[in-house]
Order: C-alpha cells, then structure tokens, then sequence
C-alpha cells in the first residue's frame, strides 16, 4: 500500500524529566524547576470567577500585552505572546531559519533551542563551556558566514550559571550585525547578584536581539503554558507571521496580567529561593557534592567526589517519595538537578542527603 509518508526531519524528540513513578504515590516533584510557591493569590481569585468558554479569547493578547508593556516600560507593538517561551523559541526559528543555516549555543543549553532548530533545517554547532558557564570567546569561534542565531539562557539551565552583563553586552558587540542574539530570561527574576543585568535591561532598544520570559517559573503557572518574547518590530511582525491564531486561552492571558503585577508575591517568591538556596548549597557542598553557586531556583549537582554515584542518589531519594531529574538526556554524566521547593520539601531533602551522604 502506497500510503503518504512524512518528510524525514533528523532530531530528537524532547524527553522530559518523569512526573511520577509507578506505585510510588504522593511523590515529591522536585525535577522541572516550578515555582515553590505556586501562583499569586490573585491568580487563585481569577479561577473562582465565571469564565465564558464558548466564546473565543483575544487572539491579539491585547490586555496582557498592555500589562507587560506597562510594567516593563516597554513598547506594545514589539511583544509576542506564546503558548509557554518554547513557543516563541519555535516562532523565531520557524522565521529567521532556512535549509543549512547554523546556529550556536552552549553544550549544556535548553534542549528545545536544538530541537526547534533542526525542526527548521539548521545545523547546531555547540561551544564549549568554559568553568561551567556559556563561553563568549568559545561562542566567537564558531561563528561563520552561515550562522544566523545564537542562544543564550542566562541563568542557563540546567547548569545553572550565569554571565555578568559585560560579557552579555560583549558577546552582542562582538557578534556580527546580521546574526540575531537569542536571550533566554526564564529564570531572571530569581538573580540577585549585582553584577547581572536580565537580557531585557539590557536589549530594551536592540534591533538584532530577541528576549524571551515565562510565567512557568518565578510566577507558577506552568500548566497554564504562557510566555512571551521582545524585539525589534521587524523581529515580531516576522515571527507573528508564523504565530497562530488564538495561541493562549482567555483564562491564561487573564492569569498572567494578575500575576505579573502582584509585586508583593514576586517579592515573596524571592525571598523564600534566596533564603533556601543558602541552605542547600551549604548542605551539598558539604556532602561534596559538587554544584553551582546558587543564582536560580535548582542545583545542578555532580557526584563524582561523592560517596555515591548519580544513580544511586536517584533511587534513594525515589525510595524516600523525592523525585530529582536525571541529565543523561543532556549528556552531563553522573549528576542529578534538583529543585528549590516548599520549606517541607526542602527540609525532607536535606534530611535524606544527611542520612545517606
């Protein structure tokens, strides 16, 4: 039977991390990077309300777009809202890449800058990361008259590290004019250092620089699936093109305008990651478990100097109802990622690293 194939596309498809394990009930998920907290309260009120589900939502995103540009000081016209950042991720590579262009990005970055990318016909080239961290000079290395974007997640995940603003401002500088710089911001709102400054700060007025954000971190609405992107008019109307109609539902673009506005509950967000991740950082390096300074909401941890390996860390804390993220998918050997959680959770973990570690 002749029967209609589909076109051969060479990727891998996104595996990501388990959400539970059979017959293991009430299972702790400390594996994706969610919010500890949950939403804003404000959030909760809007679910008590009545919603229309017959009728279609703004397929322009017209409220949210006009919230966000408010906060942020921003301009309307030049924001893109998706259907979680991987959404705008797709959109700007389904409108800037061809057959054979070339991208760039960090050995250890998101896994959906590749996949989005070979989806569209490009060839992924990797630099090297250099203490763990995105490599400007690494990055320059591999630039050519092929390349058309490079990626940036900073914090990366699931590293975890950050560059300062200098070398982000550098890295733009440095790049050719034509190559669009991709700036990943999901994790933004958690640094405190000083010497960092978010991609949106500093590529507000960029003509060749996209940001994207997301309300699945920092603001807990992750299974609402909402994020959005900023750049040049030029930039937006090109992958609006490609955005389809009614992207995000009624109920998630009203959640994100009462989430994006509730200072206090972002503060509070803030505090409780600032507080722990001291905590935990202590903990692990203490056990020698290597890991990162702590800048985001998780822990890349590497157990090579440990007492036990990856594996054996993993079932134990499975055994003990706490579900951690293996990184084989990210061929980062031997280490496991783990999660910032509620104070109980966090208090369970570090009992279990202390009676086995």
């Amino acid at each position: 039977m002749n029967l209609p194939k589909p076109k051969t596309v060479n990727v891998d498809l996104y595996i990501g991390g388990l959400s539970n394990i059979q017959n293991v009930p009430n299972l702790v998920k400390l594996s994706a990077n969610e919010s500890a907290l949950g939403p804003s309260p404000k959030v909760l009120e809007i679910f008590k309300s009545g919603f229309n589900l017959k009728k279609y939502p703004d397929g322009k995103s017209s409220k949210l777009k006009e919230t966000i540009a408010k906060k942020f000081s921003i301009n309307e016209d030049q924001i893109l809202i998706g259907s979680g950042s991987d959404e705008i991720i797709s959109l700007i590579c389904q409108s800037f890449l061809n057959k054979d262009d070339e991208v760039i990005m960090s050995e250890d970055s998101f896994l959906m800058y590749r996949i989005y990318s070979q989806l569209n016909g490009a060839v992924v080239r990797f630099a090297k990361n250099e203490n763990n961290k995105f490599s400007v000079s690494e990055t320059l290395k591999l630039v050519t008259n092929k390349t058309k974007i490079v990626f940036i997640a900073n914090p990366n995940n699931p590293s975890g590290t950050y560059i300062n603003s200098d070398e982000l401002v550098k890295l733009r500088k440095k790049l050719p004019e034509n190559i669009l710089l991709m700036v990943d911001d999901a994790y933004a709102e958690f640094v405190t250092e000083n010497d960092y400054k978010s991609g949106l700060d500093i590529f507000k007025n960029s003509k060749n620089t996209v940001v994207s954000r997301t309300f699945s971190k920092i603001f807990g609405l992750a299974n609402l699936r909402l994020g959005w992107g900023y750049g040049s008019k030029e930039i937006i109307e090109a992958a609006n093109l490609f955005r389809p109609p009614f992207n995000i539902s009624g109920i998630a673009e009203k959640a994100g305008c009462a989430a994006i506005l509730d200072d206090e509950w972002i503060k509070k967000n803030v505090e409780h990651n600032e507080k722990w991740s001291k905590i935990i950082f202590e903990k692990i390096t203490s056990k020698k478990i290597i890991t990162n300074d702590p800048v985001a909401n998780f822990f890349l941890l590497n157990f090579d100097n440990a007492k036990l390996n990856s594996e054996q860390a993993f079932d134990i804390f499975i055994n003990n109802k706490i579900l951690l993220r293996k990184m084989n998918t990210y061929g980062i050997k031997n280490s496991l990622r783990v999660t910032i959680g509620t104070d109980e959770e966090n208090k369970t973990f570090l009992d279990i690293l202390d009676k086995n570690f």
